[in-house]
């Protein structure tokens, strides 16, 4: 999956990033601070890059923050110095931060320029930060062969599955998303669904604790329903459609994911994308048969014909046979054509 995060550089970056390019930069830490790309630490050239290696970049990583730190080599390009990009996403890290870095590193290439960084390394653990971390790489690793932007994001996201145990009071990744667990009260509020007690859920993520909570519980006419979508937030919504079609009375769940736009930020929009697959599988596990699902930007689209229309689409019961055209007018009499005897001479 590849994500547009929209995260940008910052005007202090971009002037860093201008000044790199004399060859007196040996490394520019970047980190990503209120959805924008910063620098957060420079070091100059003091000796070959061997040695200044470890000792410029040692202090620079810090235990369960990911960063990325581009470091100056030694080998010239047409360009000038070539450039090594460290992608440090460690394994304690949140889901949400590796997945905002995962998707960003595209972004930043192009920011510093592609054409300067001849070299990339993904570390998850502070042995692959050192020298002979990256000298291990180098030997294991044949250089990969150029990969497209899509490409590169979705081996970066692969790169950083989470490594747990994983239980109901864990978060993990699954090849559908990110699977968040659910709070007590969820789970109640799901079962009071299913018993009858309600006919409407909104369900929110907390980004903090990664964790999903039940937000409104009641009995909510479909005339009420566009009201209950939050205009700045994304939201779950699980609505029991009381119906009739064709003479028949018909109860659906129908589970709808609104998201209005550009109105929430770069991690919630992610956070919701990647959690509501892996969501759909844990409300099935508690009885939820859901019939149809939905995405939405505005509430003002829940409307009776609107649900009916998606979960009974109009059929074509006929279509019209095509006629036959014409022929052209005055084409003669018709030709009689003898067949022909072998016999005959």
């Amino acid at each position: 999956m590849s994500h547009q995060t929209g995260i940008k550089a910052n005007e202090q970056l971009a002037k860093v990033f201008g000044k790199a390019k004399n060859g007196k930069i040996r490394v520019i830490k970047v980190s990503i601070e209120n959805e924008q790309l910063s620098c957060s630490a420079t070091a100059d050239v003091k000796k070959d890059w061997e040695r200044d290696y470890d000792k410029l970049l040692g202090p620079l990583f810090e235990e369960n923050v990911p960063c990325y730190l581009l470091y100056r080599l030694d080998t010239k390009i047409p360009l000038g110095h070539g450039w090594l990009l460290i992608s440090w996403t460690p394994d304690t890290a949140s889901i949400r931060q590796k997945m905002v870095y995962a998707s960003t590193k595209a972004t930043l290439k192009t920011e510093f320029g592609t054409a300067y960084i001849t070299e990339e390394l993904h570390a998850t653990t502070m042995e692959e930060t050192t020298l002979e971390g990256y000298k291990k790489h180098k030997r294991e690793f044949a250089a990969p062969a150029p990969l497209t932007t899509r490409e590169e994001e979705i081996q970066e996201l692969r790169k950083t599955e989470v490594r747990t145990d994983i239980s109901t009071d864990t978060r993990h990744q699954t090849l559908g998303g990110v699977s968040c667990p659910l709070s007590d009260a969820t789970r109640a509020a799901v079962e009071d669904l299913l018993r009858g007690n309600y006919d409407y859920l909104q369900f929110r993520i907390s980004l903090e604790e990664e964790r999903i909570h039940v937000s409104n519980a009641a009995k909510v006419p479909l005339s009420e329903l566009p009201k209950q979508v939050p205009e700045d937030h994304a939201r779950y919504h699980l609505f029991l459609f009381k119906h009739t079609h064709e003479g028949d009375y018909l109860e659906s769940f129908v589970f709808i994911y609104s998201m209005p736009g550009y109105a929430c930020s770069v991690r919630e929009r992610m956070m919701y994308s990647s959690c509501k697959a892996p969501f759909l599988d844990q409300l099935a596990a508690l009885g939820v048969d859901v019939t149809k699902k939905l995405e939405i930007d505005s509430g003002n689209e829940l409307t009776e014909e609107f649900l009916q229309d998606e979960l009974h689409p109009k059929k074509i019961l006929h279509r019209p046979a095509f006629a036959k055209p014409k022929g052209p007018p005055n084409r003669g009499a018709k030709r009689l054509t003898r067949p022909t005897n072998d016999d005959e001479v």
